[in-house]
This record gives C-alpha cells, structure tokens and sequence, in this order.
C-alpha cells in the first residue's frame, strides 16, 4: 500500500503490481490561490511543494489540480506558467 500523500493511494495493488490507476481528486475551492511558476521552481515540483507544503512528497499536487495546463507533471512546469495552488487541508 501507498501512502495517503502519494497519488497512487487509491490505486489497488493486483500482487505486485498497480492495478489500473484511481487517480486522486483534489477539491477546487475558492481559497486556492493564483501562483505563477518562478525560474528556480522550473521543472522542480518537488521543491515548490516542499516550500508551500513542508513536503516534497506532495509534487503530483500542481497536476493533479490544474489538469489543463500541466500534463506532464515535471516538463510542463514551466517558469512563467500561472497555475491554482490548494489548501494542505484540501488535499489531504
């Protein structure tokens, strides 16, 4: 099992592997906030959770909650890119 912090969390295990992936949803609220993506967080979503979560493992956050613009999790985040950042409490 993986934990609640992972976005695999959902996702079943068949033996030793990943079942077919039950991606976790995350709230659209209107306290998330607008931020735009700076040049030292570029490809770096690890390092931009881990400022504003106090975790790197919450990296999956930026694409799970802003679907239309970052697809590819680490190469569409781009500095200069405006994306939604969540509440902590709204993810977990």
């Amino acid at each position: 099992m993986y934990s609640s912090n992972s976005p695999y969390s959902k996702t079943p295990m068949k033996g030793d592997y990943l079942d077919i992936m039950n991606p976790k949803f995350i709230i659209r609220d209107e306290s998330d906030e607008s931020y735009e993506i700076e040049s030292r967080y570029e490809m770096r979503p690890d390092l931009l959770a881990n400022k504003l979560f106090g975790s790197v493992k919450y990296w999956w956050v930026f694409a799970v909650r802003n679907p239309d613009k970052i697809v590819d999790p680490i190469q569409d985040f781009k500095a200069g890119c405006v994306i939604k950042i969540p509440k902590l409490e709204n993810i977990r």
